[in-house]
């Protein structure tokens, strides 16, 4: 098969560019060894950011530049009045709160004001806040920041191009001929379960693989790396809790983010991130879900966490090496004879990383059948279409319950 682009990897990343190549005619499939999504966008929360929670030193950083135009474009998209058609994605909140004890509202008027964002925060007056907010001290604000359900949002794509997705074999099923390293010829694919073969010949690959980059990088010969894995130690609550997203800050930090979602069994399962997945790193779960939750009662006051049970997971953000090492602030891409590596960094950037992407790509081809014979099948009628990963609280196995860690008794006494 003659392809202008074939697409490893079925993230976020992977499943926008492939919505954005095809939308501009080229001749492109997307490989998949797992699941749709596993890894990083179905463990991230969901939040579409717009740069507020990095600016809240004062300091308009590249960050908040790279990011502000996300929550805009997303929901254009979402409304489906752009590529990619979003409408069937499940919203979990049209907005976020953020809230802590000091005057948030004069400090983040004047952030929005002097940096310029798109995102700017309206005071909630107390009334109007939601219960679970209402004994927070300070000052409660909305932000115009979409939290989509990444489970929902991997299944919106995956039905709009399934004829484009396959799942393969990675380990036995995958090869690669190259004239020089990143300057690969061909893909040599088995099919995963009949062991029939089939042969891709790419003007262009695109690693979109988050970790699995690396490995793709090495078997087409580009042993340097170009990679940095940084880790976080998420928590997850569920039971008869109240439907929050939204950051609870401190100072420059994001002490706690909460979302929402809702269970196979009905129940409300809150994914804690921020400060408190960071400070986890170093903790093992039963460590980190007792400090979870005196972060948790300190930034939700009244919450009563008494039916609740808890769980906790590991997750390794993969990211593209910037030049000082550290994290980077908009989607790193690297070209190597017809290879591009991309890491988009952040859920929101996704977009952008694919829209950079196009534009480093030859124009596509003119259309020719799959087959080069219009009579013969189509070589891919037979194989598979990967499912989608599931969120993490459904496949998580081990779960406490609040009154074994006895948190509250102790902080009563």
């Amino acid at each position: 098969m003659q392809l202008d682009v074939v697409i490893f990897g079925g993230g976020a990343a992977g499943l926008w560019l492939l919505d954005e190549l095809r939308e501009h005619g080229h001749r492109v499939l997307l490989l998949e060894a797992t699941a749709l999504g596993h890894g990083q966008t179905i463990a991230s929360q969901g939040i579409i950011h717009g740069g507020l929670k990095y600016t809240l030193q004062g300091l308009m950083n590249r960050s908040a530049e790279q990011i502000r135009d996300m929550p805009e474009l997303w929901r254009q998209s979402l409304r489906d009045r752009r590529r990619p058609h979003l409408a069937t994605t499940r919203m979990r909140s049209d907005d976020c709160f953020l809230w802590r004890t000091e005057n948030l509202r004069s400090r983040l008027g004047l952030i929005g004001a002097r940096w310029g964002l798109r995102i700017t925060p309206e005071n909630v007056a107390k009334h109007e806040r939601p219960d679970v907010l209402r004994h927070c001290p300070g000052v409660v604000s909305r932000l115009p920041e979409p939290v989509i359900s990444p489970h929902s949002f991997l299944e919106s794509l995956r039905e709009q191009h399934r004829d484009a997705i396959l799942k393969i074999d990675a380990d036995k099923g995958l090869r690669f001929e190259c004239d020089a390293p990143g300057s690969i010829r061909a893909v040599q694919l088995q099919h995963p379960t009949n062991r029939s073969s089939l042969t891709l010949n790419p003007r262009t690959c695109v690693f979109t693989a988050g970790s699995g980059n690396q490995n793709l990088r090495q078997l087409c010969g580009l042993t340097e790396t170009a990679l940095q894995l940084r880790p976080l130690h998420m928590v997850l609550v569920r039971g008869q809790l109240p439907t929050l997203n939204g950051h609870c800050v401190d100072g420059a930090r994001t002490r706690v983010t909460i979302t929402s979602d809702i269970n196979h069994a009905g129940q409300t399962v809150w994914q804690l991130g921020g400060q408190v997945a960071e400070d986890g790193v170093s903790l093992d779960s039963g460590e980190l879900i007792e400090h979870a939750g005196r972060e948790l009662q300190s930034a939700v006051p009244g919450l009563d966490l008494s039916h609740t049970s808890w769980s906790t997971y590991r997750v390794d953000r993969a990211e593209g090496v910037d030049e000082r090492g550290r994290r980077p602030s908009d989607p790193r891409i690297l070209s190597q004879g017809n290879t591009i590596t991309v890491w988009p960094t952040k859920l929101a950037l996704a977009p952008q990383a694919a829209a950079q992407i196009r534009r480093q790509l030859p124009s596509p081809t003119a259309a020719q059948p799959l087959s080069p014979n219009p009579l013969s099948p189509n070589p891919l009628a037979d194989w598979p279409c990967p499912a989608i990963a599931q969120p993490p609280w459904e496949t998580q196995q081990t779960w406490t319950p609040w009154s074994v860690h006895g948190i509250g008794q102790r902080s009563a006494a």
